[in-house]
């Protein structure tokens, strides 16, 4: 199975986390990563590019830092111009349909904070549901997020063991 591994940063130079999975990732042979920040840093997206590397692969992954409970802006961005009507969506926008969907999510605050009752006051998967209903919209199969909590408290070997579980989890049959 051919993943795309769609990150989206703004400072991942400076990023311990994110920077630890995707040269991690890159490792792997069936694993192809596009950079979002490092490829688009005039923001200007390349539509055709960015779909037919879409097209190319079964898997596709979100990987991205939480902030305001959401994804960082060019990975907005990104889903506004390349997941287009009649492309992605729509009566002829099945491009994306039977195709794999995995979020891979760090956050600064422990996971006990992302639960109803507690710090957020929601749980993750209340509030990745923008993702899943893009997923559900386009045709794509939602699969199970994978998440690193509490990511500005872990050491260096507890980083690299997360680095390790994402290739695991990106490697499992759902």
């Amino acid at each position: 199975m051919k993943t795309l591994v769609i990150v989206a940063h703004p400072n991942l130079e400076n990023s311990v986390i994110n920077k630890t999975l995707m040269n991690r990732l890159q490792q792997e042979e069936d694993i192809t990563i596009q950079d979002l920040y490092a490829t688009y840093p005039d923001r200007r997206i390349n539509q055709e590019h960015e779909q037919q590397l879409l097209l190319a692969h079964d898997r596709i992954v979100f990987q991205f830092p939480f902030y305001w409970y959401s994804s960082p802006s060019l990975l907005k961005e990104w889903q506004d111009v390349v997941l287009s009507y009649g492309w992605a969506y729509g009566p002829e926008g099945k491009q994306l349909q039977g195709k794999e969907f995995i979020l891979a999510i760090s956050t600064g605050g422990p996971e006990v904070s992302y639960q109803a009752g507690s710090y957020n006051q929601y749980s993750m998967s209340e509030l990745t549901k923008p993702f899943q209903a893009t997923a559900n919209l386009t045709g794509m199969r939602f699969l199970p997020t994978y998440k690193i909590h509490g990511a500005r408290f872990l050491n260096n070997e507890q980083i690299q063991e997360s680095a390790e579980a994402l290739v695991q989890h990106l490697n499992k049959t759902y």
